[in-house]
């Protein structure tokens, strides 16, 4: 048998493993920072994170998170989704006043381009404001987490989609709050209204003027970008910031809607495919649900409705002003917004003469009742 010579072997096994590194590295994935960047930035892994809620789902809208408290401010942020891709960041609230102005003016712009730039919560801090930016990044990762939630809800579409009444959060502006109610059916926004408005001196004057025309621009766009109203632009940003979050409810309502458990069958959901099960689930099952606490200037109120084949059976108030006169006013006013509560279905229904201040808080805690249970 003939032997092989030692250096032939030698070279043979380099030839070999020269030949295996070759191979390997034209098989290689690209792991390059460029091609990284990429795949954060189109509809990979950071934007399923930023905007999509499971497999297929395509979530499209508005998202404003919870307001993030800070040492000098609370931050707040809108983000734009589009087709699975944040398109938009903003901060709807920042610190102001002082040096925080420049602090907001030096982190803002670069925050909202990062959070375009990088699909996710996951963005540097600006260096110099790091109070703003942790705020901002929790507030993203609220309007990140109800984009998630949406996807479910709410397909390809930025507008309402839940039919019933919402009432957005009140935004507080130099001049007072401003709170707006929105009604929507059919997947648009029928009617608008400030339940809460600045009042007193000029401000009536602005607010008589601004709201009827935001009210009109809400139900023409459909949405809350809407033009401010010149000369009430305190106002016009208050409404527009209440607006997005009562269109941001309509939208986390029609996943609560499309269940059984909806009041009255209101949702869009819930008039669909389920005469099947309208006895065992349906609106005519009872439930109670409680308002939130309304601060007035004698005290807080709170109202507490059960609701049966969606309509308000019983309204009575858990926490009432009391004390000196107040004990009177509220023992004259209650019984009468209680049997008001159920006569009227809703709460447009008349502050009791003498006891303006507890009907108010009455009214504003009913309608978070009503919100709750879907009336």
């Amino acid at each position: 048998m003939r032997k092989s010579h030692p250096l032939r072997r030698v070279v043979l096994a380099t030839a070999a493993t020269v030949s295996g590194v070759v191979l390997l590295l034209s098989l290689k994935p690209s792991t390059d920072p460029g091609a990284t960047q990429a795949a954060g930035t189109g509809a990979g892994a950071a934007a399923q994170e930023a905007a999509q809620g499971g497999a297929g789902a395509v979530v499209s809208g508005t998202m404003t998170g919870d307001a993030a408290q800070t040492q000098y401010g609370a931050v707040q942020v809108r983000i734009t989704v589009v087709q699975n891709k944040i398109t938009k960041a903003e901060a709807v609230q920042a610190p102001k006043g002082g040096t925080s102005t420049q602090k907001t003016e030096l982190a803002v712009p670069r925050l909202n381009a990062a959070v375009v730039a990088r699909q996710s919560a996951n963005i540097d801090t600006v260096s110099g404001a790091t109070y703003t930016s942790e705020g901002y990044k929790k507030s993203l990762q609220s309007a990140i987490d109800k984009a998630n939630a949406s996807a479910g809800a709410s397909q390809g579409s930025g507008s309402a989609q839940a039919a019933g009444t919402f009432t957005g959060d009140a935004a507080q502006t130099q001049y007072g709050a401003v709170q707006v109610r929105i009604t929507v059916a059919g997947g648009k926004i029928t009617k608008a209204e400030a339940v809460q408005a600045p009042k007193g001196g000029t401000s009536d004057q602005k607010t008589q003027l601004s709201v009827p025309k935001l009210n009109q621009e809400a139900v023409a766009a459909g949405s809350a970008d809407i033009d401010s109203v010149s000369g009430a632009t305190y106002t016009s940003e208050g409404y527009k910031k209440s607006l997005q979050s009562a269109l941001d409810k309509a939208k986390a309502g029609k996943g609560q809607s499309s269940g059984a458990g909806n009041a009255g069958g209101s949702g869009a959901g819930s008039s669909s495919g389920s005469s099947g099960s309208s006895g065992a689930s349906g609106a005519a099952q009872a439930k109670t649900v409680t308002g939130s606490v309304e601060q007035t200037q004698y005290g807080p109120v709170q109202v507490r409705i059960t609701v049966a084949g969606g309509k308000i059976t019983k309204a009575e108030a858990v926490q009432a002003p009391k004390g000196g006169t107040s004990d009177q006013k509220t023992q004259l006013s209650v019984p009468k917004l209680n049997q008001e509560a159920v006569a009227a279905g809703s709460a447009d229904i008349d502050s009791v003469s003498g006891a303006t201040y507890t009907s108010e808080g009455y009214k504003k805690s009913l309608q978070s009742a009503l919100d709750k249970a879907g009336v």
